[in-house]
């Protein structure tokens, strides 16, 4: 048993793999099967532990990227797909394996086309209410498709398409309650705010939390997770803003959050500010409130579509880029953690939208993929 997975160049593709690829091995065990070769192939590892934790072989295929703006760079990108193209259709000779998973983005695009030029069953999963460009081209000629929101299916044919919701990685699923506090060296009777902008972090979020941190500390704590990029920036500058501070131990920042300090920090948090990409999915299968800050302009709206699906299932409020003053972003952080009545309806509207089983829907259909082709 051969499989092959792509998908490309962020955490919201790359990590919904891996939680893929763990409930395989799961389901493989579970039923006997002869454990399977897996691959990645993208034009890089994107996090070369985890591949190796998880049994994963990294092939590398050139791919570039198509811009939704003018750009020389879309003109140079084209010769890096042809080129990403033959060289995926090598590789994928040499592996032939019995299935391809693609998690879609401009990564995916010269192993999918290997995939449907030597005819191999293609399964693609979309993470947005709205498909990337590349997911829409792939989802006509793929033997199913798995859609994280139920509004995607109208991009794709209904008849090979299942809302299975976004996999979660093992690793972060569940976040540790005891012990959460005394890890971050917080007061467990303090409120507790979680913010992260995602694995590549967000400069709108940091830019708020810089202009509100002295009020914010004066009432809870804080663990911030600015994005490796903007680290040095942020923890420059929040500590010159609470030098003389006597909260200042009430705020912590990381420039990225390890699944241990992740499942802690989750532990610990009464509330959670992201962005509105696969990490709603993670607020979600923690069961905690949540304030979503989705970006401004994105393909097809689709961080703007995802925030509100979330807000109608009660587990978020959303605050659009362009209402996002100090003002009314303190405001509902105090209202929200100033009514635990609230506070719980919104943690029980996320239990509702969390879909625990994704990653081992797809797993199962995976396996039957296989099952059917090698016959």
């Amino acid at each position: 048993m051969k499989i092959v997975f792509t998908g490309g160049q962020t955490g919201g593709h790359f990590y919904p793999l891996i939680s893929v690829t763990q409930e395989l091995r799961r389901l493989i065990r579970e039923e006997h099967l002869i454990e399977p070769d897996m691959y990645f192939m993208a034009p890089d590892p994107y996090n070369k532990g985890i591949l190796f934790d998880n049994g994963i072989t990294y092939k590398r295929v050139m791919s570039g990227k198509q811009r939704v703006y003018p750009s020389f760079l879309n003109f140079l990108d084209k010769f890096k797909i042809a080129f990403g193209i033959v060289e995926a259709i090598w590789k994928i000779f040499w592996i032939y394996p019995d299935v391809v998973f693609s998690k879609g983005g401009y990564g995916s695009v010269p192993v999918v086309f290997a995939a449907r030029f030597w005819r191999i069953p293609l399964i693609i999963h979309e993470s947005d209410s709205a498909p990337g460009r590349a997911n829409v081209w792939a989802g006509k000629f793929a033997q199913k498709i798995a859609i994280s929101y139920p509004d995607a299916v109208h991009y794709f044919d209904t008849k090979k398409t299942a809302w299975t919701g976004n996999p979660v990685r093992d690793e972060i699923k569940t976040p540790v309650l005891d012990g959460a506090h005394q890890y971050l060296n917080f007061d467990s009777s303090m409120k507790t705010i979680l913010i992260t902008g995602g694995s590549q972090g967000a400069q709108v979020i940091n830019n708020i939390i810089i202009d509100t941190l002295p009020e914010l500390v004066e009432k809870y704590q804080i663990i911030h997770q600015t994005g490796k990029n903007n680290f040095k920036e942020v923890s420059e500058t929040t500590s010159l803003l609470l030098k003389s501070n006597p909260n200042a131990e009430r705020y912590t920042c990381f420039a990225y959050l390890n699944d241990t300090a992740m499942k802690m920090s989750a532990g610990a948090a009464d509330l959670v500010i992201s962005r509105a990409g696969s990490t709603i999915f993670e607020i979600a299968s923690w069961h905690k409130p949540s304030i979503i800050i989705p970006i401004t302009e994105t393909n097809n709206d689709h961080q703007r579509k995802n925030a509100y699906h979330y807000a109608r299932s009660g587990a978020c409020i959303v605050i659009e880029e362009n209402n996002l003053t100090p003002e009314i972003f303190l405001a509902e952080i105090h209202r929200l953690l100033s009514r635990p009545e609230l506070l719980e309806e919104m943690k029980k509207g996320a239990e509702h939208f969390a879909k625990p089983d994704a990653g081992r829907l797809i797993a199962r259909q995976i396996i039957d993929t296989v099952v059917s082709h090698e016959k």
